[in-house]
């Protein structure tokens, strides 16, 4: 596409940024408006509108100066940057409350991620449907990746099975997984793996509220009688 160039090492941070903005021009272009400014693009997204430019400027030159940028050309150009101007293909494996959850989630499609399967070893759980799709049973994931069934796997199993499930992925050929149960995987270096450990997270909201400053109590007007 005109106006963006391959870029060489990019940082996870700028890839996340990256998405952020797509948000944000989703959003904008929802309310109507054509143009955005990297200080408006920024002011939305909590960022400087220094660091938009600089993310922006990997990947090639999208706005005018004076102008800004055209909301629409741009939401289409970091959309092919990250990959979503074509469809993916995901399987679940484990299909307990979270992956659950994810098969009838229906935002995952409107971003260009298609859920066409889903793996359970729990015989009470094989055969029955979720959503629209049918729980396999764990000893066909292999086939089934190795067949071109699906791009992305995600683990929602318990932290017992999520390396045995990640060992499978990879050996079928899978290369990008996202891990979902609460603890570190190990994969080869040309398999890209992304972890959300919501207790993590939650622990990290824990430590900010533990050292937050109490609020200062609010002052009482003194009035004379």
């Amino acid at each position: 596409m005109p106006g963006r160039r391959a870029a060489p090492r990019i940082s996870e941070s700028t890839v996340r940024r990256l998405s952020h903005y797509y948000r944000v021009l989703e959003e904008v272009e929802a309310e109507g408006k054509r143009l955005i400014s990297s200080h408006r693009l920024a002011e939305r997204e909590g960022v400087t509108s220094a660091q938009v430019r600089k993310d922006l400027s990997c990947f090639g030159s999208f706005g005018r100066r004076g102008l800004g940028y055209n909301v629409a050309h741009l939401r289409r150009e970091i959309r092919a940057i990250l990959g979503l101007d074509r469809r993916w293909r995901v399987a679940v494996v484990g299909v307990g409350n979270l992956g659950s959850a994810l098969l009838l989630y229906r935002g995952f499609a409107r971003q260009g991620f298609d859920v066409v399967a889903a793996f359970d070893r729990d015989p009470a759980r094989v055969g029955q449907k979720v959503g629209d799709l049918a729980v396999r049973d764990i000893v066909e994931l292999a086939a089934a990746a190795r067949g071109g069934g699906f791009d992305i796997g995600v683990i929602a199993t318990p932290l017992r099975a999520a390396q045995d499930v990640a060992d499978a992925l990879v050996a079928a050929g899978v290369r990008a997984i996202l891990n979902l149960a609460p603890r570190k995987l190990f994969v080869p270096a040309a398999v890209a793996l992304r972890t959300v450990d919501m207790t993590v997270e939650l622990e990290t909201l824990s430590f900010a509220l533990s050292n937050l400053a109490p609020p200062r109590p609010r002052r009482r007007d003194r009035r004379t009688t």
